[in-house]
């Protein structure tokens, strides 16, 4: 900022960021899109382009309807036959440039890049001094839309535009189309009406009038015109006599030998372009506020979806009811169920006593059961993160943002490829955590373990079974393999660690494979997610580009700093600023 001035340069610089970023968020609606990428190649490839080139070569645009006189015009102020005329319409079907060829080469390489040789003609004439480059336009009310989109491409790269057009067709439609888009973009603009009445009351008419409709547009009062009368050619250049557009061309080559007023002109061309373009950010603005708010419905979608299946599952595994009967029985008859069950009515007390004697030498089934156990988990896991998946993938195929992904990728109806194997590898360490925990709990029941010829690893698949069922008041007369098995395995447990040591390690067992389970459903939550953007980026994107959009609001000529103030050797060209 200079002297409380927003600094031009600065400004332009973070709009053509924040245009690019808004364009990486890739606009949900055909319309939004269409905005961003408006947005972006103004912000970048014009303002940012003259701004970090003030001194470049001036572009003054010369538009106007078919038979206008546009290109007589040019060929006038270029002092030679340049540009076709004649009764074939439209006329002009591709721009031609006149400059010095140092500045064809600066311009093709800056404000004018990117257009081909068949929508730019380059006239190079090393005769005309450096500084100023003219480009006669295709006709503004061509039927071709490539046309159309010239004319305005060439509007957002000129400095100022030279509107041609005739006593008699000032009035029609077509053209104010394209001088709405110059109104909007605050490019500063001279009018020329051609073939007026030589001089009388008829020729103030028509000139008052023009000036009229151009502030009913939007355009000030201080608008200027140019008359030029009817008849006055210079036939052997096909062009407007020299006389009646001398103003103008004097107007020219005071810019061209003025390398301060070319930069004052183009600094003001500047800031009317960055005000023009402040309605377009603020409507950009709005469409980024738009897609948070339904991408926010979005991830609420995903989260409530899986939120609600891993609710589920932790119902299932509380319950137990997933487990097979098989594995069950196998740990049943480990632990000795019947003579266990004898023991029950004489007390804990018993049950240590007797516990070498209940634990047989035989070899537990410990594989068997963690391996049986383990893919129980994983099928009952599968069942549910595919459910989310399902719903999720449901409540999104019909949303615009996110629909065609959905459509076209499979695996997002269900689990993710390879969901079994990280699950396993998930569960295996879960599972050797709880052997670490027993080896700690156990320290000072070492004898009583090493009696009971049991083993860490028994008493791992015990209280990995404990997590899944438990006696929750069940007695011994329940009826029930699940049953049965979480009655004796509880006691036994608890004979050989004690109660509130078994609570503790069934509790912390129970709280790992729940942290697990969630880092899972994470993982597949993560892959609709990754679809969408962050809440938090849209939101602040939305408030940088309104910030940005209130300071475009401060801009205005003479309101801005470009390095230090600019004071031209000569007059500038006199043009009329656009209200806006």
């Amino acid at each position: 900022m200079t002297e409380n001035r927003p600094d031009l340069r600065v400004l332009v610089e973070r709009l053509g960021g924040l245009a690019e970023r808004r364009l990486a968020f890739d606009p949900s609606t055909e319309a939004a899109r269409t905005r961003a990428v408006q947005l972006r190649d103004h912000a970048v490839g014009h303002l940012r382009v003259r701004a970090a080139s003030l001194d470049a070569p001036l572009l003054i645009l010369l538009l106007g309807p078919t038979g206008a006189g546009k290109s007589s015009l040019f060929n006038a102020l270029a002092g030679r036959a340049a540009s076709r005329t004649g009764v074939l319409r439209p006329t002009t079907r591709t721009a031609i440039v006149l400059a010095h060829p140092d500045d064809l080469e600066t311009l093709r390489a800056g404000a004018l890049a990117g257009l081909g040789s068949d929508q730019l003609e380059s006239v190079a004439d090393p005769s005309l001094p450096s500084g100023v480059a003219l480009v006669d336009a295709p006709d503004v009310d061509s039927i071709e839309h490539a046309n159309r989109e010239l004319a305005d491409r060439l509007v957002e790269a000129a400095d100022l535009c030279v509107f041609v057009t005739t006593a008699t067709r000032y009035a029609d439609r077509v053209p104010w189309t394209v001088l709405g888009r110059v109104r909007e973009r605050g490019l500063p603009i001279v009018v020329v009406v051609n073939r007026l009445p030589p001089a009388g009351d008829d020729r103030v008419v028509v000139l008052d009038d023009v000036r009229r409709l151009f502030g009913d547009a939007g355009f000030g009062a201080e608008l200027e015109v140019t008359g030029i009368a009817e008849g006055a050619l210079d036939p052997d250049n096909d062009a407007l006599d020299a006389v009646s557009v001398g103003p103008i061309r004097v107007r020219i080559d005071a810019l061209r030998g003025d390398a301060a007023g070319r930069r004052a002109l183009a600094a003001e061309a500047l800031a009317g372009s960055v005000a023009g373009v402040g309605p377009l950010v603020s409507r950009v603005a709005d469409d980024v506020a738009h897609e948070q708010i339904d991408v926010a419905a979005l991830r609420r979608t995903v989260a409530t979806d899986h939120e609600r299946e891993l609710a589920a599952l932790r119902a299932d595994l509380a319950r137990g009811t997933f487990l097979r009967d098989e594995a069950l029985r196998h740990w049943q008859r480990y632990v000795g169920a019947d003579d266990v069950t004898r023991l029950f009515s004489r007390g804990i007390g018993a049950i240590r006593g007797a516990i070498a004697s209940v634990f047989r030498p035989s070899t537990a089934p410990v594989v068997e059961v963690r391996e049986a156990t383990t893919d129980d988990l994983v099928a009952v896991v599968r069942q549910h993160a595919a459910e989310a998946a399902r719903r999720t993938a449901t409540a999104w195929a019909d949303e615009p943002r996110v629909g065609a992904a959905i459509g076209e990728r499979g695996d997002l109806w269900g689990v993710s490829p390879g969901f079994d194997d990280r699950l396993r590898t998930r569960l295996e360490g879960w599972i050797a955590s709880i052997g670490e925990d027993i080896a700690a709990t156990g320290e000072g029941k070492r004898k009583l373990a090493r009696g009971a010829s049991i083993g860490v690893n028994a008493l791992g698949v015990g209280v990995m079974l404990a997590t899944f069922i438990h006696t929750a008041g069940l007695t011994g007369t329940e009826v029930g393999v699940a049953a049965a098995t979480a009655f004796l395995n509880q006691k036994l447990l608890g004979a050989l660690f004690g109660e509130a040591a078994m609570v503790e390690l069934i509790s912390r067992a129970r709280a790992r494979l729940d942290a697990a389970l969630e880092a899972t459903f994470a993982e597949e939550r993560e892959r609709f997610e990754a679809l969408v953007p962050a809440t938090d980026d849209l939101d602040g994107l939305a408030l940088e580009l309104r910030a940005v959009a209130d300071e475009i609001r401060t801009v205005s000529p003479g309101s801005v700093a470009i390095e230090a103030s600019i004071e031209p050797a000569t007059p500038p060209l006199t043009v009329d600023r656009p209200d806006r």
